[in-house]
């Protein structure tokens, strides 16, 4: 009777199978149906994709009396085309209806997933996740989303699993137990674990090694594991990016072994040219403390003769050593207004390496030949040693080409300095004349005072002694990358590729708006340059050079030479800064190779691609922290002056209301809609203004503006603004 009794509730279950709703329906009556199809998903999965029923049973950890169940729920999955049946009891994921990919949260609560390459090759956008199905995944979290919808022409999904924790520490202010994180896209706030506090006081900014996550506000435990003190500080700001990044900020003992135990001696050895008597001098900003260039100019009869000497830094680091394996790693340095991150070891970053002058310096020349229109019409590469006469800055050099000889030794300068001045004018001439687009984006200097606050922002000058110094160094990195090609030699090219023109013909519309008519778009550099040079002199330059640079890809590292569109190049990679970017390194490792006519293995040259994207990767983040630094830097600044007023202009318009540049201080901020007073403002999208109801108001883009700062949030680092005039009027 038992037995008939077990064949019976089968044959039950097996009707009701058969008779009622789906799973998802049944939700409500049968909470293990209700709960289990993710978690079986997961599990398949993880097992890459394919699982046995046996296998789905031993990850799920059900007791054997629920086996029964678990037949019947895969059967309903299979039905309901979640799952798929793949024969011998085993089961496989519905590819159309999986995803797996990377989450990126937006701090008001919704998500976008980036997918993998295998998928993202299947849909044209990043899918969208809305709060209520993002369940326990946080921000960097890689998660398997389900396709739900789809929402204004873009795929919408709930997050079915976790694959992989986006991290397991994060940067937050610790009050009272509990830590906020720093990042605003983390929707989290973590319980400190008792007595795991480190002792860390209301305010102090710590970094927590995450225990727990689950769903809701207080979603996670954790331990503090480091104080990095008052987040009102320049340099712990300049912490709390390092950890948010996970930037690499200390070398092993290893590293710092194998580094004091290299040689400071140098001499002309076989192999080397002695380049000691050509006057070489190093130009740099004012605060530079490694020097990897320097350069020296002569005039010929038909000419000029240029050399660029770069810092041999692959004389030091040995292919494979644990410094190689450390500066790969880090693949740049990484630049903040507090401090720096070297890429090597400061023995070698600001020692051996840096070309200090009056100290003689291994180095990689390139001797390059122009004609008197600064056509190269020779080159020749070797590995040298120098000796730099000046460590000139930008000002000082500035001052000699005006003729202003006050400092000891600009007399001796003044003839070198002038053939400089000359050879960059024609190689500037002749680069543009080629289409080279002439993008001018000044860079905000952040000075940080004695007492680690923002004392002030101001635009960096630019001037002919920083734009030849870049010019040469364009002249040495094209010539090197044109010789690697000839020789076919496989390197790291600097590529740049054409922009989408699709992206181009929408900004050319939209450019129409703010800078009247314009030349038929083109995914030409040329047309680029027309753009630009409408807008040179006026108000507007800074706002069209900065939204022009979006439409543009990003460059990066290949093998593959696309050739630089920016640049106008067909030859394009980097030479000139080893010192603090790996590909430089790599190149120096080449064209070394090439001289000593070492082959190198077919392996070797496989790995270029891998090392291509990681080290494009590694040049992203750092940019991306090197911004993030400044923002919260610019945002101090800011709150520092709340209810002060600058000049702007309107950078954006949107529904949401009005963005605004600061072009002296170089700041961004934004007035809401709702801050706009005396009408109601309607957005002319294609016309890009808000144009009031009532009045007829108008704010367009490109319109000038005054502004006065009406709070800053230090969280994310958004700027709000308010129109002076209409506080004028309110206080009126």
């Amino acid at each position: 009777m038992a037995r008939r009794s077990k064949r019976e509730k089968f044959k039950k279950r097996k009707t009701e199978r058969q008779t009622t709703p789906p799973a998802g329906r049944r939700a409500r009556k049968e909470p293990l149906f209700a709960m289990e199809p993710d978690r079986i998903v997961a599990v398949i999965h993880h097992r890459g994709g394919v699982a046995d029923s046996k296998e789905i049973w031993h990850d799920l950890d059900w007791p054997r009396s629920a086996r029964p169940d678990l037949y019947l729920l895969l059967d309903a999955l299979v039905k309901q085309r979640v799952l798929i049946d793949a024969g011998d009891k085993s089961y496989s994921i519905n590819p159309k209806e999986f995803q797996e990919g990377t989450l990126v949260v937006n701090p008001k609560g919704f998500g976008f997933v980036t997918l993998t390459a295998e998928d993202r090759d299947k849909a044209a956008k990043d899918v969208f996740v809305p709060a209520r199905f993002l369940g326990t995944a946080m921000h960097r979290d890689t998660v398997l989303i389900q396709q739900v919808g789809a929402s204004r022409g873009r795929t919408e999904g709930r997050v079915v699993a976790v694959v992989k924790r986006g991290l397991d520490r994060l940067v937050g202010v610790y009050v009272d137990g509990i830590v906020t994180p720093d990042d605003s896209r983390l929707l989290l706030k973590v319980k400190i674990v008792a007595g795991a506090s480190m002792d860390a006081k209301n305010g102090d900014a710590v970094l927590v090694a995450l225990d727990t996550f689950g769903a809701g506000a207080l979603s996670a435990t954790g331990r503090v594991v480091e104080i990095l003190g008052n987040p009102r500080s320049a340099k712990v700001q300049m912490e709390m990016v390092i950890r948010n990044y996970e930037l690499p900020h200390e070398f092993s003992d290893e590293v710092l072994e194998q580094v004091a135990k290299i040689s400071a001696k140098v001499e002309v050895g076989e192999g080397r040219e002695d380049l000691r008597d050509i006057f070489h001098v190093t130009i740099d900003g004012e605060t530079a403390r490694d020097f990897d260039d320097a350069v020296s100019v002569e005039k010929q009869k038909k000419g000029y003769r240029l050399y660029v000497s770069i810092a041999d830094v692959s004389h030091y680091v040995e292919p494979g050593s644990p410094l190689d394996k450390e500066a790969y790693q880090r693949g740049t340095s990484v630049y903040f207004p507090a401090g720096v991150l070297p890429m090597l070891p400061e023995r070698l970053s600001n020692g051996l390496c840096s070309l200090n002058p009056d100290e003689d310096r291994y180095g990689f020349t390139a001797i390059l030949d122009f004609d008197d229109t600064g056509k190269r019409v020779k080159s020749r590469f070797c590995r040298s040693v120098i000796r730099s006469r000046y460590r000139l800055t930008y000002t000082r050099v500035w001052e000699i080409i005006q003729g202003n000889l006050v400092e000891k030794g600009d007399e001796e300068l003044k003839g070198p300095v002038d053939i400089m001045a000359e050879l960059d004018t024609l190689l500037n001439k002749r680069r543009m004349g080629r289409g080279a687009i002439g993008f001018e984006l000044p860079e905000v200097e952040i000075t940080v005072d004695a007492s680690d606050q923002v004392e002030s922002l101001k635009k960096r000058v630019r001037n002919q002694a920083h734009k030849l110094i870049e010019e040469f160094m364009l002249a040495a990195n094209e010539a090197v990358a044109e010789a690697m090609s000839e020789a076919d030699v496989g390197i790291l090219y600097r590529i740049h590729e054409a922009p989408n023109p699709v992206k181009v013909e929408e900004f050319a519309e939209f450019a129409h708006s703010f800078l009247g008519q314009l030349p038929k778009a083109a995914s030409t550099p040329q047309w680029f340059n027309a753009v630009l040079t409408k807008a040179v002199g006026t108000p507007k330059e800074y706002m069209v050079n900065n939204l022009l640079l979006r439409v543009m890809k990003q460059a990066c590292y290949s093998p593959e030479n696309v050739g630089h569109f920016g640049l106008a190049a067909s030859y394009y990679c980097h030479f000139t800064s080893p010192i603090r970017r790996y590909p430089d390194l790599q190149v120096h490792r080449a064209l070394a190779g090439w001289l000593t006519k070492t082959k190198v293995s077919a392996k070797a040259r496989e790995r270029l691609v891998d090392d291509g994207e990681f080290l494009s990767k590694r040049e992203r983040v750092a940019v991306d922290a090197e911004r993030e630094m400044d923002n919260r830097l610019k945002a101090q600044y800011m709150f520092k002056h709340i209810g002060d007023s600058f000049p702007g202009i309107i950078s954006g318009v949107t529904d949401w209301g009005l963005f605004i540049e600061l072009d002296e201080l170089m700041v961004s901020g934004a007035i809401a809609l709702t801050d706009l007073a005396g009408d109601y403002y309607i957005l002319e999208e294609k016309m890009h203004r808000l144009v009031g109801k009532r009045t007829g108001k108008r704010y367009q883009l490109g319109d000038l503006v005054v502004v006065r700062v009406a709070s800053v949030d230090l969280l994310s680092y958004r700027i709000n603004f308010v129109l002076e005039e209409d506080v004028v009027k309110a206080e009126g």
